[in-house]
C-alpha cells in the first residue's frame, strides 16, 4: 500500500512539475521524483531548483496542494515566471485530481486536458514520463525549431507538426525522440546561433531557416 501511495505521488509531482513549468530537463524530471521535487518556462534551472524544495514539502500531494491557498502559493513560487497564473492553475488541477480521479493522475490525453493549464504538449510529457506511455510527441519550441530546420514538416502549429512527426518515427520512440530533440536544441542546434561546424547531421541537413 505504501509503494501504491508513493507512485500515485510521484505522478502528481510529475504532472505539476510539467504544468508549472512544461520543464523537460531531465535532471529536473528526475528530482522531481526523486523527491515524491520541479518548475521553469521563463526561469533558470538554478532557480527552479531553488523553489521545487519548498514547494513539495509543504504540499507533497494532491490532496494537500488542493487545500492550499493562492497567496500562499504564490509566497513558495514567486521567483518563476508566470506565478499568478501558474498558482491559480496548480491548485485548481490538484482540486480536479482529488474530486474526479480519485487522487490519481489521469493517464489518457482526454483526461489530462481537462486538467487547468494542461494541453496536448504537457499531456504528452505527462504520460510518456509518468506512465511511459506513447499517446503522441510533444512539441515544444526546440522541437518545433529542429524539425522545421531538418525539413521534417513544412507546418509552424504544433498538432500539425506532431502529425508529421508521428508518421516519421515509430511510436515506441515517439518520447525518446522528443527527449533527444531537446537536448539536441539545447546543446548543438541553438535557436540563435546553431553549431552547425559541431553537428553530426551538418552533412544533408538543409538548415532551413538558418541564415
Amino acid at each position: 500500500k505504501l509503494a501504491f501511495q508513493n507512485q500515485r505521488v510521484v505522478r502528481f509531482t510529475f504532472l505539476l512539475a510539467v504544468t508549472a513549468g512544461h520543464v523537460h530537463r531531465v535532471d529536473v524530471v528526475v528530482t522531481a521524483c526523486r523527491y515524491l521535487h520541479h518548475l521553469a518556462a521563463q526561469c533558470t534551472d538554478k532557480r527552479v531548483n531553488q523553489v521545487t524544495p519548498e514547494l513539495f514539502r509543504r504540499w507533497p500531494d494532491p490532496a494537500a496542494l488542493a487545500l492550499a491557498t493562492i497567496p500562499e502559493l504564490e509566497e513558495v513560487i514567486h521567483s518563476v515566471g508566470f506565478y499568478h497564473s501558474k498558482a491559480k492553475h496548480l491548485i485548481a488541477a490538484a482540486q480536479l485530481v482529488v474530486k474526479e480521479f480519485n487522487g490519481e493522475t489521469p493517464r489518457t490525453m482526454k483526461d489530462l486536458i481537462k486538467l487547468p493549464g494542461v494541453a496536448r504538449k504537457t499531456a504528452n510529457v505527462v504520460l510518456w514520463g509518468g506512465f511511459g506511455i506513447n499517446e503522441g510527441l510533444a512539441v515544444d519550441t526546440h522541437v518545433k525549431r529542429i524539425s522545421g530546420r531538418l525539413g521534417l514538416t513544412k507546418h509552424t502549429d504544433p498538432v500539425d507538426i506532431e502529425k508529421d512527426l508521428t508518421k516519421l518515427f515509430p511510436q515506441s520512440e515517439w518520447g525518446k525522440v522528443n527527449h533527444r530533440m531537446v537536448w539536441f536544441g539545447r546543446h548543438v542546434c541553438d535557436a540563435r546561433k546553431p553549431l552547425c561546424g559541431e553537428c553530426e547531421m551538418a552533412s544533408f541537413c538543409p538548415k532551413i531557416g538558418v541564415e
